[in-house]
Order: structure tokens, then sequence, then C-alpha cells
């Protein structure tokens, strides 16, 4: 497996530097390299690269705006490289891989592309069964039927953790632990069992992140997690309440009530 990456810095030793310390992994290839963030965003539209290295601090473009350049395309894997420690924040808010402080250390390098690899295997697994599955339905179609099927083909799209800075901190939350969500505007407060957390997101953004066979909209500010969910609680004019595991109740509004059919056998 080859990782076709592209170095984004605009202090030329620093690319250098890097290039150096990537010529010891016979898997990466380092297919360009960019000294600028609008450079940055038209490579690799165009090169599609597995992996890039981006420095945050550049003049005009930064790091993350060349994040949010490229997200109209399926994104690669980024890095970011930073000399400033106060950028992790964001870096972890921009779900990078993982960051490397300057100068780079060759520990954390190995560390880093050890979680790209695993990241580049699962999702490269999982194309490749999709046309595995795509051949075998022309070719042998009786064969097809004994395929496993997933029970969601975008299952893996998903988020698993989020990142939530409140309070000057990161918090990285278990979605499963989240038992519903309120929104307040452009901010979200994530509510788990234990603890109230804000986040600075739109409920659509957040909704596009979440399993839909897990987290349902139940009102319009309101989504929960129905693996928590433990009692339904009739209420008057088509509506009703659901008890969650830590006795929380949360409203469900006419509009959703499809949501209650999930519950009832």
């Amino acid at each position: 497996m080859t990782i076709r990456t592209i170095l984004v810095d605009d202090e030329k030793l620093a690319i250098q530097g890097l290039q150096l310390r990537l010529e010891k992994y016979p898997d990466v290839e380092i297919i360009d390299t960019c000294s600028n963030g609008r450079e940055a965003i038209r490579k690799i539209k165009t090169e599609k690269p597995d992996l890039v290295f981006l420095d945050i601090q550049m003049p005009g473009f930064d790091g993350f705006s060349v994040v949010k350049g490229v997200m109209e395309i399926e994104p690669p894997l980024f890095v970011f490289v930073t000399a400033y420690q106060e950028h992790a924040v964001r870096a972890f808010e921009a779900n990078a891989v993982n960051y490397l402080m300057k100068p780079v250390d060759e520990t954390k390098l190995d560390d880093t592309l050890a979680r790209v690899r695993q990241r580049l295997a699962e999702k490269r697994s999982s194309d490749e069964a999709e046309k595995l599955k795509t051949v075998l339905a022309e070719v042998a179609p009786d064969a097809i039927e004994h395929i496993p099927e997933e029970t969601d083909p975008n299952a893996d799209r998903y988020e698993k953790l989020i990142n939530i800075k409140d309070r000057g901190q990161i918090f990285r939350i278990d979605v499963d632990s989240i038992e519903h969500i309120e929104a307040a505007g452009d901010y979200m407060c994530i509510r788990t069992a234990d603890n109230s957390l804000i986040l600075r997101e739109t409920m659509k953004d957040l909704e596009r992140r979440l399993d839909p066979r897990v987290f349902q909209r139940v009102h319009r500010s309101t989504i929960v997690n129905l693996n928590q969910v433990r009692q339904v609680k009739p209420h008057t004019n088509g509506e009703c309440f659901l008890v969650l595991d830590s006795g929380a109740q949360v409203k469900v509004s006419r509009s959703y009530r499809d949501v209650i059919a999930r519950f009832v056998h």
C-alpha cells in the first residue's frame, strides 16, 4: 500500500526537513509539495492524495482554511504540523489524524504514520468489499446472495468519538454515552448521564456526523440516543415523553411521532 502524500509549508527548510524524515518509510510517496494554502487546495483537488502534512500557520490561507477549502471532495487524511502548542485544540476539532510539533520528532512521526496506515486500511478494506460485491453481482449472481449485507453501507462514516472544546479543555466523548442533545442557536448542549458539554456546531451539521439508526430528532431542537430510552410516557395532544437511562425525560413533539413507532411492537 503506497501512501500518496503532499507536504504543505511556507518554509522551504521545513519541507526539506520533513522530506528527509519521510525517506525511511518506503510506503510513503511524496507526490508534490506546496508553499501556500491556495496552491495546496488546488493540488489536493487535482492530485487526490491519501495524506497531507499541513502547516497550520501560513500567510493568507492557513492550514484550517485549506481543510475547509477541500470539503466539497472526499478529503485526504490530514496531519497538522505546527510550532505552536495552542493549535492542537483546533487540530483535534478539525478531526486531524494527529498533529506534530516542529521540529518533528521521529518517534511521534512513527506513531502518526501507524495511525495513517490503520485509517487507510480500514477505508480501503471497505472499498474493496464493495468492488467485490459489484463484480460478483455481474459474473456470479447466485454467489452474491451468500454475502452478508451490511446493515448500513455508510455506517463507517459516522462518528464514534466527538472532540469537544469546553472551558478551555478538550473532551473526547464516546457517542454511545450521549443521552440527548439540545440546540441553542449555533451551540449544542451534549448531555451524558454525568456531564453536560457545549459544542459550537449547528444541529444540521451534527446530525450528519451521527448514525441516524441510533440518533433521532424528537423535537425541533432535540436529538435523542434511542439506545438510551427506557420508557415511553404518553402526554396530551399526541405528544409524549421519553424516559432515558439517567431518569431524564425528553418531550417528543407531534411532528416526530414516527420515532415512537420504533418502540411499539
